[in-house]
């Protein structure tokens, strides 16, 4: 732990305990007569308001990983990493009817999660578990990846090193995660989402202002980044990358960008925020808000241009040698701020690794409660019993990232994070399309979960990244030319074959039109749709609605 930045940690160690005080002050915050109950504990007694819910949703689908990730990918690749944002923008016109249906149905319905909703629409545990596994097999490499943002932080004020000695620091702050999230539950990080919005929105503005003018304003940057990119990339002899996108790669950005926004809202954490909500106009008030920060999100990635005109160079990471782009958001940070507002920055980051973190480990943890511990081991398990399954459920989440990060190439956890993406998009069908209608069958969706699965894992399993060396799980862009239907190759030696597309688009059509036939054959055979225990006012009740069942009922 040599060249410590003392100033900036010292900063950031007192904003740390800042949110930490928060975190455990947050139980009493709003709170119901006891927090022994999973809807009180996993979901905030689904009370909160318009602007508590614009910052736990914000802090829970910004991330710091986000913050991190996107300026890096713009940083080395240049406008593709700008897929964020039409991601972020469409997202919220597309989930807002599908997102109040669901909260009405689970208001009335005392669901908690996703698949909850799953098992009453089609009287199936099967499908209904398959949906369980999925969130949490997705979630798991999503908390991770918030470890990677947070060591960044640590690494470029000067905590590096390796093993658990190396990780201490780390270790520190999701011990005190866990315990604050142990005891307060959602609450926690909705308070905290305050404390973190806020120093984000601080150090972007200062940051876009600032920094341009200091570097030569936004003319000698993009020329600067223009210039960089188009220098050929010495494994491939190919360019880098560009600030236009190219007619390669257009495809694979509109796809991933509609891929990226019809999943956010299947990840368990998203619909744990929108079911905390209390009511169906605080949903269409932040659906119509929550845009600002894709505002942010913009500002935030040009950044990864301004670190190319500022020649900053990535740290490299400690275990493969090779250059760690997660970094330089950090480390421009770092060269270009005064050292007590860069502390400020590394706080607003690290900060918000814990928020995302902690709502991700609840989603999970409700999952494994509700779809798994009290469908298949303790049927009969009263609503104390599943808060403390819940509880105890989030800290094996939280150890199980830390351990990633310990124990495996960080690397690897963007790996996983890419496979969840289009593991979480197979979800679509059971969870989404069956809000407006039951035409599929259950045994369809099945098999269409099972065939969008397999392929999706396939095409990922054969993209290569001639950059890094990997032949494996090598990115989000497959050449048409390498799209395979059982072994034949439709676009090979056509126009089309060096054309990208996102191979999670590709798997989910798959997906329906595999569930479509089963259902179709399924219906022929008259074999049985399951029973729907939802009533067509489920979908439509709001807070006001007097026959709604008592929360908690299910």
């Amino acid at each position: 732990m040599s060249h410590i930045q003392w100033v900036e940690l010292i900063v950031f160690a007192f904003l740390f305990v800042v949110v930490t005080v928060l975190g455990f002050v947050a139980s009493r915050w709003k709170a119901a007569g006891t927090l022994d109950h999973l809807d009180e504990w996993g979901l905030g007694g689904r009370k909160f308001g318009s602007w508590i819910t614009w910052f736990l949703l914000g802090g829970d689908l910004y991330t710091a990983y986000t913050f991190v990730a996107v300026p890096a990918l713009v940083f080395s690749a240049g406008a593709l990493g700008l897929y964020a944002l039409p991601y972020t923008i469409v997202v919220y016109p597309i989930v807002l009817l599908p997102a109040l249906r669901m909260w009405s149905v689970s208001r009335s319905r005392g669901y908690v999660t996703p698949a909850d909703f799953v098992r009453g629409r089609f009287g199936s545990p099967t499908l209904a578990l398959l949906v369980a596994i999925t969130g949490i097999v997705a979630t798991m490499p999503y908390i991770a990846l918030q470890l990677v943002g947070l060591e960044a932080v640590l690494r470029t004020m000067g905590i590096n090193g390796s093993g658990i000695v190396g990780h201490l620091p780390l270790l520190v702050a999701f011990v005190i995660l866990a315990l604050y999230t142990y005891q307060s539950g959602l609450r926690a990080p909705a308070l905290i989402a305050f404390v973190k919005d806020i120093l984000i929105y601080i150090v972007i503005i200062v940051a876009v202002l600032y920094l341009p003018a200091k570097l030569g304003g936004w003319d000698h940057i993009f020329n600067t980044a223009k210039a960089t990119l188009a220098k050929p990339n010495p494994n491939t002899g190919k360019p880098a990358g560009s600030i236009l996108l190219t007619s390669s790669n257009q495809l694979q950005y509109a796809t991933l960008a509609l891929g990226s926004a019809l999943a956010l809202f299947l990840y368990p954490h998203s619909l744990t925020s929108v079911l905390a909500s209390r009511g169906r106009n605080v949903i269409k008030r932040n659906m119509v808000a929550l845009p600002a920060y894709s505002f942010v999100l913009g500002l935030l990635a040009l950044l990864g241009y301004v670190a190319i005109s500022a020649g900053v160079k990535p740290l490299k990471n400690a275990a493969t040698g090779k250059p760690d782009g997660n970094t330089i958001v950090p480390l421009l940070f770092d060269s270009q701020f005064a050292n007590w507002f860069a502390g400020i920055a590394f706080a607003a980051i690290g900060i918000g690794a814990l928020v995302p973190a902690a709502i991700m480990s609840i989603a999970a943890a409700n999952l494994w409660t509700r779809n798994i511990y009290k469908e298949y081991i303790r049927k009969d398990a009263t609503p104390k019993q599943e808060a403390k399954q819940a509880k105890l459920a989030s800290l094996v989440v939280k150890l199980g990232a830390v351990l990633v990060i310990i124990l495996i190439d960080p690397q690897f956890s963007i790996d996983l994070q890419l496979i969840g993406g289009v593991l979480i998009l197979q979800t679509l069908p059971a969870v989404a399309i069956a809000l407006y209608t039951r035409w599929f069958h259950k045994a369809g969706l099945i098999a269409g979960w099972i065939v969008g699965m397999g392929w999706g894992l396939i095409m990922l399993y054969g993209i290569p990244n001639p950059a890094n060396g990997k032949l494996h799980f090598g990115g989000s862009a497959l050449a048409m030319g390498n799209l395979s239907v059982f072994g034949w190759h439709p676009f090979r030696g056509t126009g089309l074959a060096v054309v990208q597309i996102y191979p999670g688009f590709v798997a989910l059509i798959a997906n329906i039109v595999v569930a479509a036939v089963v259902s179709v054959i399924a219906r022929a055979l008259k074999w049985s749709p399951g029973t729907d225990e939802t009533a067509p006012e489920d979908y439509h009740a709001d807070e006001h609605d007097k026959d709604l069942r008592p929360i908690g009922a299910h």
